[in-house]
């Protein structure tokens, strides 16, 4: 029987990736005490990098939201895994940091991780509302437009 957060993503009409293997010498996630680091996400579509690009010229705002939100549905597949498929498990979104590769003028990183905080509020509810950073950066893994990770708190 699916979960309440499984039958949330499917009334979403969300289906998950499969969880990423790490890119470098980690691992996806480490679990201590109650809580769970995922480790970043990058926008993997179609199994390969995807916004190859800076916001800024590149892509836009709305483009930077949308890697944004494929790097959240990525953090949520790892949080499966590392909980053994139980996603209600997750008691709270505890904090989420969204690094976006921009050129040095790009002011809306903010507006960038709100494709991942969207997702999570829209998935988890009140409990998927966070504490957050926004980061511009020079250059991301892969040449990726965005990364992001996350920190729950699970039961």
């Amino acid at each position: 029987m699916a979960g309440t957060i499984d039958a949330r993503l499917a009334e979403l009409g969300i289906e998950l990736p499969p969880a990423n293997a790490p890119a470098g010498n980690y691992v996806p996630y480490v679990q201590t005490g109650n809580l769970l680091f995922v480790s970043g996400q990058i926008p993997i579509v179609d199994g390969k990098p995807g916004f190859i690009g800076r916001l800024g010229a590149e892509f836009d705002v709305d483009e930077g939201a949308a890697a944004a939100r494929v790097c959240a549905l990525s953090l949520i597949a790892q949080a499966k895994d590392a909980l053994g498929g139980d996603l209600d498990r997750i008691s709270r979104v505890v904090k989420l940091t969204g690094f976006v590769a921009a050129t040095h003028d790009f002011p809306d990183h903010p507006k960038v991780v709100n494709g991942a905080s969207d997702l999570f509020a829209e998935v988890f509810g009140d409990a998927g509302r966070h504490a957050r950073a926004a980061v511009g950066m020079a250059s991301l893994p892969l040449g990726v437009a965005v990364e992001v990770e996350a920190i729950f708190e699970i039961s």
